[in-house]
């Protein structure tokens, strides 16, 4: 028999139960819509018989949504360096310049175009004579004067010659010209003193001179020197009291010193008063009347005379007062504390500057190729006074000082004659040269090349063909 087409039991109870799912679903779905709808509105209005957990849920308000964190908006845009492609990477090069250090910087922007070895302080030679400079326009001011002076003495007859750091007091004869143009002269100190001193009619004849030289304290040659420079002519011993820069012969720059600068003072003014006059060596009684005095230069005049061709004493002589007026002793191990409070008037980093005299014939000395460069900018600059040292400058093919030599900016580099403004430096381990350059395309340079340690004397032409590539490229100065 064919069965007939009805629903068996088990497929009715299972679409039943489906149903019955279904619409509690569909109901549980509607439930929590309007309760989430509750929720969002604020709503409260649950009834009191409801579930404890469907009450705790109503009664929780929905978290407000915050905002995400603005993101930190760039700072200004950076502008990126110019591209530039002048090289001077082969004259870096030249074995003559041995251990090569150099930096230049475009003056107007302040900006670095080229390094080696910049910010590494090393000995600079003579160009120390800026650091000196500076030192002494902002301490001492360029106005200042050193004053020799004489004292009458304690005993009758006696009459005490006080030395106040002057090295440039000249022994020639009043009209005569040492190498220190303008300079006061002994033999006019003699007569203000004969003059103030005849003048009492209680005074005795003068029979007694002592000699004061405590101004400046021991000892008077730096032990980092090489003592030869005395017998070369370059250097004489640092006294408070002696006569052109204590010379054999006063009008010439290079000539040998003696070893007892004071003794030759003295005797000079000895011969000055008339002669037959016992010499001796003391300090000045305290409040002893002031019989005459003369001045030095001021301060801006002897700046120029040192650093034109590159005057060790005048140097010393300038460091040697700093220290003494700003209270830090007056011996050469107060060089460090004098001079760099001299130079902190200009705001420049010091950090890692090592002072041990005021000339650069130390090897001990330490400065970086940046401090230079960025002290040359304020020079360039003529801020304050310092023009001053501006103005005292060697120049490149010009008619006297440092860089007029023959052996300087010759052939190909005299092509910047006359706008290298710069201080030679050289010593037995190095030769440098610092300043400011107006190079081809007439941007200011400031710059300070070091060549140190075996170096010959024909590192100063290598010295002045990567300074004359440096005129020639100007702000398109590459760094590689």
């Amino acid at each position: 028999m064919e069965e007939q087409d009805t629903p068996r039991p088990g497929i009715a109870g299972f679409i039943a139960r489906h149903r019955t799912l279904a619409l509690i679903g569909a109901g549980a779905a509607l439930f929590a819509l309007l309760g989430t709808g509750a929720v969002v509105a604020g709503a409260s209005t649950v009834p009191a018989n409801a579930p404890a957990a469907l009450r705790v849920r109503a009664a929780t308000p929905s978290p407000t949504p915050t905002a995400a964190p603005p993101r930190p908006a760039p700072s200004d845009a950076t502008t990126a360096s110019r591209l530039r492609s002048c090289s001077v990477a082969g004259l870096a090069a030249d074995p003559r310049l041995a251990n090569f250090q150099a930096q230049v910087v475009n003056a107007s922007t302040g900006e670095v175009l080229f390094d080696r070895g910049g910010n590494t302080p090393s000995r600079t030679a003579s160009v120390l004579k800026v650091l000196t400079s500076a030192a002494a326009l902002s301490v001492l001011g360029p106005d200042y004067r050193a004053t020799t002076t004489v004292l009458a003495g304690s005993e009758p007859g006696t009459v005490v010659l006080v030395g106040g750091g002057d090295l440039t007091l000249s022994r020639t004869p009043t009209g005569d010209e040492s190498v220190y143009t303008g300079a006061a002269h002994l033999d006019d100190l003699a007569a203000k003193t004969i003059a103030a001193w005849q003048a009492d009619p209680a005074h005795p004849p003068i029979t007694r001179l002592v000699l004061d030289s405590s101004s400046f304290g021991d000892p008077g040659w730096d032990p980092s020197w090489n003592r030869k420079e005395l017998g070369d002519g370059y250097m004489p011993e640092i006294t408070a009291l002696q006569v052109d820069g204590d010379r054999d012969n006063p009008g010439r720059s290079t000539s040998a010193r003696s070893s007892d600068p004071i003794g030759r003072a003295g005797q000079a003014f000895a011969d000055a008063l008339g002669g037959n006059v016992e010499i001796s060596r003391g300090t000045a009684p305290a409040g002893a009347a002031e019989l005459a005095s003369v001045q030095s230069q001021p301060v801006s005049t002897l700046i120029k005379q040192a650093l034109i061709v590159s005057d060790n004493a005048l140097a010393e002589m300038l460091a040697r007062l700093v220290a003494v007026k700003s209270g830090a002793g007056n011996t050469f191990g107060a060089l460090q504390k004098s001079t760099l409070a001299g130079l902190a008037p200009y705001g420049i980093d010091t950090t890692g500057i090592l002072i041990a005299d005021g000339s650069g014939l130390s090897d001990n000395n330490a400065v970086p190729p940046s401090y230079l460069t960025k002290l040359f900018v304020k020079i360039n600059a003529r801020e304050g006074n310092l023009g001053v040292i501006f103005d005292g400058l060697p120049v490149a093919g010009g008619d006297s000082g440092s860089l007029s030599y023959s052996d300087r900016f010759t052939g190909d580099n005299a092509v910047a004659d006359g706008s290298v403004f710069a201080k030679t430096g050289w010593i037995d381990t190095g030769y440098t040269l610092a300043g400011v350059i107006h190079a081809a395309d007439g941007t200011p340079l400031t710059f300070a090349v070091y060549a140190l340690g075996d170096v010959g004397d024909n590192a100063k032409q290598a010295i002045d063909t990567i300074t004359a590539g440096f005129y020639r490229c100007g702000d398109n100065l590459s760094n590689t």
